[in-house]
């Protein structure tokens, strides 16, 4: 299968790419960074630089890979932990904005699409921007992957837990790759809720 994967050298995308090459895809990695590639090309990935919010830069890197299937892993968090609500704006943007422009690019290369969404609720005024990234990939008949906060290397729970639901990084990535091909619709990955203790 030939995928398009958005988001290649972020902290999911850099661990998803071996496993799909592994698996026998062809990928195309995006990234908005030039300094990457070279790192997306020893992972076994065709590079590629764009910015998404580039639209017609897009819709030609998309169409000239030709992909079966988009995958969309962009987000715009800071490294920073205690700043993610300061800079939430900017990943709103990416789930409105961004995932706009990848739907319009995989729906002019009539590829599908599998995409990055979150499994816990937000506060109202920021939950319409997930709602309508979600809504955008259902109706183009897409698959909306609900993960768990990431927890583990390179994440921003590095050596603390989020509260849960979550997912160590290196689960998701695995978890993902099965996932290419299902059917329309919404799928949560977090990890297994611990079973209650049984009485004595």
């Amino acid at each position: 299968m030939r995928v398009f994967l958005a988001g290649a050298s972020g902290v999911i995308g850099l661990r998803l790419l071996p496993l799909l090459v592994a698996a026998g895809h062809q990928v195309a990695a995006m990234t908005r960074t030039p300094v990457k590639t070279a790192q997306l090309r020893a992972l076994g990935a065709e590079p590629v630089v764009c910015d998404v919010f580039d639209l017609d830069a897009l819709r030609h890197a998309v169409a000239t890979f030709a992909p079966h299937v988009v995958v969309h892993q962009l987000t715009d968090l800071p490294e920073d932990k205690t700043r993610l609500v300061e800079l939430s704006a900017a990943n709103d943007r990416m789930r409105r904005e961004g995932t706009r422009n990848l739907l319009t690019a995989a729906k002019a290369a009539g590829s599908r699409i599998v995409a990055q969404s979150i499994a816990w609720p937000l506060p109202a005024d920021r939950q319409t921007a997930v709602d309508d990234h979600e809504r955008g990939i259902l109706d183009a008949a897409g698959v909306v992957i609900r993960y768990g906060q990431f927890y583990g290397p390179g994440t921003c729970y590095e050596h603390d837990l989020p509260s849960p639901p979550r997912i160590h990084i290196d689960t998701a990535s695995r978890r993902t790759v099965p996932l290419l091909d299902a059917p329309t619709g919404v799928i949560v990955i977090v990890d297994d809720q611990p079973k209650p203790a049984e009485a004595p």
